[in-house]
């Protein structure tokens, strides 16, 4: 395989993509870990993919010691496998796996907005719905990256608003086993318009201060977002 002649861009949109680190105050293999993580969440590694050191080098222009860092984070938050004679990998995930992660992710989600709304403080109140009108901006674009971030800068304003460090934990870590299935979800006909519709429809139960109903209605966008996921996960 010819690392050397790869381009490097992103399979469902038509942007290069730019892996380079940038050397900034923050520890740089914050960077070189996220920018890893940024190309398999958006479908540029794909699951089963092998994730050469020296192509990882290469596209993010930083040593192999701060890759091999990079690499073992990665594997604990369980985006990669390191396979024997084949090196690490970007993992898969069976569809009872991903049942069962889309499952837990509901209900921990489902009670990270009843608490939100419980307890949720001005500053958080305004700080989610300022990340709501972030995602939509960003729904209308065409760089799934982009609505990826957007998406996750939404889910950490609802964490930290509910106040609750370990379910926050857990479900930065559900999330990150199903990164790849929520770029699938997020390309399907329609669905972002859905998922918008449906995510307003939780912040106006969260800025009412609604337990039961935010609750309820995050439940139900989890559970769209599982089903397209997952319908895609069978026709792989």
């Amino acid at each position: 395989m010819q690392y050397h002649n790869r381009t490097i861009r992103v399979t469902d949109i038509d942007t290069p993509l730019n892996l380079k680190v940038e050397r900034i105050a923050a520890p740089l293999r914050h960077g070189v870990t996220d920018s890893i993580r940024n190309a398999i969440a958006i479908g540029h590694f794909k699951p089963g993919e092998r994730l050469p050191e020296r192509l990882l080098c290469e596209i993010t222009g930083v040593s192999r010691t701060l890759v091999r860092e990079a690499l073992r984070q990665l594997e604990s938050e369980g985006l990669i496998d390191v396979v024997p004679h084949r090196g690490p990998i970007v993992a898969s995930l069976t569809i009872k796996e991903a049942e069962d992660i889309y499952r837990v992710r509901a209900e921990l989600e489902g009670l990270a907005s009843e608490l939100f709304a419980e307890a949720a403080s001005d500053a958080a109140r305004a700080k989610l719905k300022s990340a709501f009108e972030a995602l939509k901006v960003a729904s209308k674009s065409d760089n799934t990256l982009d609505r990826l971030k957007a998406k996750n800068a939404f889910y950490e304003s609802l964490m930290e608003g509910s106040g609750n460090g370990a379910l926050g934990t857990s479900l930065h870590f559900l999330n990150s086993r199903i990164m790849l299935l929520r770029a699938t979800s997020l390309q399907a006909e329609g669905r972002i318009k859905e998922s918008i519709k449906e995510l307003g429809a939780l912040v106006d139960a969260l800025m009412a201060r609604d337990p039961a109903t935010a609750r309820k209605l995050a439940v139900v966008h989890v559970t769209n977002a599982a089903n397209i996921a997952l319908r895609s996960l069978g026709k792989g």
